[in-house]
């Protein structure tokens, strides 16, 4: 019975993330006129609680492009995008800390062979594989930090790469967000031209990555 209180704890915490977002309890960050108003009215006691709620939000699984869309808006694009960024790698940590404490030692004592197959895989240059899948505008952010946390990476370079990943896109949705705010067309043309700059770096990334890995076990045979 004991070996099935983690996962039954993940499930019900799963669950009530989900029902959170679905049932709109935090429906606060697509809101950013009340943002703005909250922060303006509660100084730093309203940032923190902003902060805490936002990397809730966004570690059970809330786009991380709003909370950085609405901090731009209320904050302007450079404070906007460095704090979203911030909050949002909270929320990945203590997403990446429950998968490690509730999944993966059930997952490692049914699957063993596998889990070391796969922590092999993740292993080698963790930073980097992170950094270009937090680039590419693809794939889930909750089940990135789910996955990252089942297996054996380290939690440095799973938050340095998830940072570095996250900045670009950050800074993208909060210039939108000032833009929006003071109507600056010439901040919404740089959101789109970094979006695009931050897809292709993370092609490049993640193409060169694969390349190495496919042509490696190659070159240890010569």
């Amino acid at each position: 019975m004991n070996r099935w209180k983690a996962p039954l704890l993940f499930l019900v915490l799963t669950t009530a993330g989900i029902l959170a977002i679905r049932q709109g309890w935090l429906d606060l960050f697509a809101d950013q006129q009340r943002i703005a108003a909250y922060l303006n009215g509660h100084g730093l006691p309203g940032l923190l609680a902003i902060a805490a709620a936002g990397a809730l939000y966004t570690g059970l699984g809330g786009p991380r492009q709003l909370l950085a869309f609405v901090s731009g808006y209320a904050m302007g694009a450079p404070g906007g995008a460095l704090f979203s960024t911030l909050v949002t790698t909270l929320g990945a940590a203590g997403c990446f800390y429950a998968a490690r404490i509730l999944l993966r030692p059930g997952l490692t004592r049914r699957f063993a062979r596998r889990m070391t197959v796969f922590d092999q895989a993740v292993a080698e240059q963790p930073l980097i594989k992170i950094l270009a899948i937090r680039l590419l505008p693809v794939g889930s952010n909750l089940l990135t930090n789910l996955m990252a946390g089942a297996s054996g990476i380290r939690l440095v370079p799973f938050l340095t790469g998830s940072a570095l990943g996250y900045l670009p896109q950050m800074l993208i949705f909060a210039l939108t967000g000032a833009g929006l705010g003071s109507a600056n067309q010439h901040q919404l043309l740089l959101a789109i031209l970094l979006f695009a700059m931050a897809t292709l770096i993370g092609s490049v990334l993640y193409r060169n990555h694969r390349a190495r890995t496919l042509t490696e076990p190659l070159s240890n045979q010569t």
